[in-house]
């Protein structure tokens, strides 16, 4: 598996939190220095680690 990169730009909101500290955060990110999405998943304390989640392209969130 190729390596990941992403840089948080902006974080948006925390919905939820886990007993285990991981949170549900919907975060603008680049991912491999591509143009910024919107991107819902967990997350671990130090934004480390990930889960699996969505991204949203601009149009594709204000549509929503």
């Amino acid at each position: 598996m190729a390596d990941l990169k992403y840089e948080i730009i902006e974080t948006i909101g925390v919905l939820s939190e886990s007993a285990k500290g991981w949170k549900k955060e919907l975060n603008l990110i680049s991912w491999n220095g591509s143009e910024p999405k919107y991107d819902l998943r967990d997350w671990s304390e130090n934004h480390e680690k990930m889960g699996k989640g969505v991204t949203l392209s601009k149009e594709e969130a204000a549509s929503l």
